[in-house]
């Protein structure tokens, strides 16, 4: 029997999680991480004071003990602060990424080692793969919800305690199992927005701290067809939201170039002859791994994004931390900032930072 920190977030999964150790015989406590209370009063749906009795109500119903640790501060300097920074230098930053490696695996993972728990458990839809010689490895979860992606920036030091409960199940069979268990929160709808700060659009949360920086829109041939309001609240492949009707036959326009010189946000209608929009070849930087080395000889595969394919690659080490990679697959709208996933088959290799992307 173990001492088990449960990351509870006052939704399915986790409860879920946490009840199936309780249910191994294990000693479980619960905790809810406060990140974000939305005290500047941004627009949309910030349900953390939900979450909380949610939360709450799932250990009582268990029998646990519940516990609250604030971290609104931290959170703020080290996944909100790097949100607006990567947007305002004219990248796409992933926060849920950061999150993970930041808070969830990095401050709450060192609170749980601080109060001796052995392990910290959440609702991820990953696997743990523990060897002989201590070491771990992540590995893909249940298709269809894997969520490992999120998971690429995560170190040795911060896989080894975890647990991922219900990593090996299908959504609807976590769904069956809160059911099963008398879970309060059964049938509770999952989560969307950013990260732990709620259902807020992207949009209106960058406008809060981001001012606008208008210009316009124009063709590949420079026929201007619109104005934007910032190019950081547009990225590469976009459809939605750009202000910009479609023409006579119904077809869209889609952003295929940013250019912050002259402030022209490039949009064409067939995206497959629009220069910079499909890449061959890319640069990663920061390069991070769960477990060993990278190396060329391995059949490295890449995840350029979450509900993306992955792909092979050839990979040449520029440095320890930077690597060139050349797809098999010309990828679309890779864009500097997001996050690389690299995998070995079906087990997590770690990731990197897209710096540089080439056609």
């Amino acid at each position: 029997m173990a001492k088990i920190l449960a990351a509870m977030s006052g939704g399915v999964d986790s409860s879920v999680a946490a009840a199936l150790l309780l249910e191994q015989g294990h000693e479980v406590v619960g905790a809810y991480m406060k990140n974000w209370t939305n005290e500047e009063g941004l627009p949309g749906d910030c349900p953390w004071e939900q979450d909380i009795r949610d939360a709450r109500a799932v250990c009582d119903y268990l029998g646990i003990e519940f516990r609250i640790l604030s971290l609104t501060e931290q959170y703020r300097e080290r996944v909100v602060d790097y949100l607006l920074a990567g947007y305002r230098e004219g990248i796409t930053p992933n926060p849920d990424v950061m999150c993970n490696r930041e808070m969830k695996f990095g401050l709450f993972r060192e609170f749980a080692a601080a109060q001796g728990f052995e392990s910290l458990a959440t609702g991820h839809y990953a696997q743990i793969e523990r060897h002989s010689d201590d070491s771990v490895d992540i590995l893909r979860g249940a298709p269809g919800k894997d969520q490992s992606y999120f998971l690429a920036l995560l170190r040795q030091e911060q896989i080894r305690p975890a647990l991922f409960p219900i990593g090996h199940l299908p959504k609807p069979e976590v769904r069956l199992e809160a059911e099963r268990l008398g879970i309060p929160v059964a049938a509770k709808k999952d989560s969307q927005g950013i990260c732990f700060i709620g259902d807020i659009r992207m949009a209106d949360f960058l406008a809060h701290y981001i001012p606008d920086d208008p210009g316009n829109i124009v063709t590949l041939e420079g026929r201007k067809v619109g104005e934007h309001r910032g190019l950081h609240l547009h990225t590469l492949g976009q459809r939605k939201g750009l202000g910009v009707p479609s023409n006579t036959f119904g077809k869209a326009y889609v952003v295929v170039a940013k250019r912050p010189a002259t402030k022209e946000l490039v949009v064409a209608f067939d995206e497959t002859d629009a220069p910079g929009l499909y890449a061959t070849r890319c640069r990663v930087g920061s390069i991070s791994v769960t477990n060993r080395p990278l190396t060329e000889a391995q059949n490295i595969l890449i995840q350029p994004r979450y509900r993306s394919a992955a792909i092979p690659v050839e990979v040449c080490f520029l440095d320890e931390e930077t690597v060139e990679l050349t797809c098999s697959i010309p990828q679309r709208a890779l864009t500097p900032g997001q996050i690389c996933g690299f995998y070995e088959g079906e087990r997590l290799l770690g990731g990197g930072v897209f710096e540089e992307i080439h056609a």
